[in-house]
């Protein structure tokens, strides 16, 4: 069995869903808003105006997130994860829509596998008509979220949820493909025969050309406006 995996955010999405999350809690009075401003602020300025890297912002919104989400109840989480998708669900990226349109037509498992919390993975995955998917898992008890989380962010657990879907319906990694555009992306990017680094962050991108299993094989896909180039993982970085 063919597949294609992909990331989410950053990847299909053209942000971030736990952001877009954690922007509607704020907004409805769920959480205090000075869990953003003083938290997560410096990190996003920096990235904002380029002079942090991407990767430090995701670590740092991450962290600020499940810990001011601690003792939210689930019926208030259901509601704004429906908000997010209905509002901001179609933001997504040209290339990597196209790109599960035609794997579906080739008869390719399609399969989601983010660092973005389960209860949003899940409903990307229906939206989108993924045949599976792994999510970060957000633990529940007695109705309120603990804090406690098991992570999909990381490249560690993409590989252990990729050898996981393989057993369930027997895929073929010498025959599939896989999309994703940060370091926790690099582990599912160099498992496969067909990688596909989307608007990859300098930090993967140096990873590509630094392992030679990689830096042959990966294809680089840049979409900005409405204009997508294929680059090779020699272009020059700044």
């Amino acid at each position: 069995m063919k597949a294609a995996f992909f990331d989410i955010d950053g990847t299909i999405y053209r942000d971030s869903l736990l952001t877009e999350h954690f922007k509607k809690l704020i907004k409805y009075e769920l959480l205090d808003v000075r869990e953003y401003e003083t938290k997560v602020k410096d990190y996003f300025t920096k990235w904002d105006e380029r002079t942090g890297n991407y990767d430090n912002y995701l670590q740092g919104l991450t962290e600020t997130y499940v810990k001011a989400i601690k003792g939210l109840p689930i019926k208030y989480n259901e509601f704004i994860s429906e908000q997010v998708l209905d509002l901001k669900g179609n933001r997504v990226y040209k290339f990597t829509r196209d790109m599960i349109k035609w794997h579906k037509e080739q008869g390719h498992l399609i399969i989601f596998i983010s660092g973005s919390p389960d209860f949003l993975v899940s409903k990307m995955a229906v939206k989108f008509g993924a045949d599976d998917f792994c999510g970060s898992l957000y633990h529940v008890e007695n109705g309120f979220l603990t804090g406690e989380i098991s992570p999909m962010w990381d490249s560690v657990n993409k590989m252990k949820a990729i050898e996981n879907f393989c057993n369930k319906y027997d895929i073929n990694l010498d025959e599939s493909y896989a999309y994703g555009d940060t370091n926790g992306d690099f582990s599912m990017l160099n498992a496969v025969a067909y990688p596909r680094a989307i608007n990859p962050s300098k930090e993967l991108l140096e990873k590509i050309r630094t392992t030679p299993s990689l830096k042959n094989k990966a294809e680089i896909y840049i979409e900005r406006k409405d204009v997508i180039y294929k680059i090779n993982s020699e272009v020059e970085t700044v």
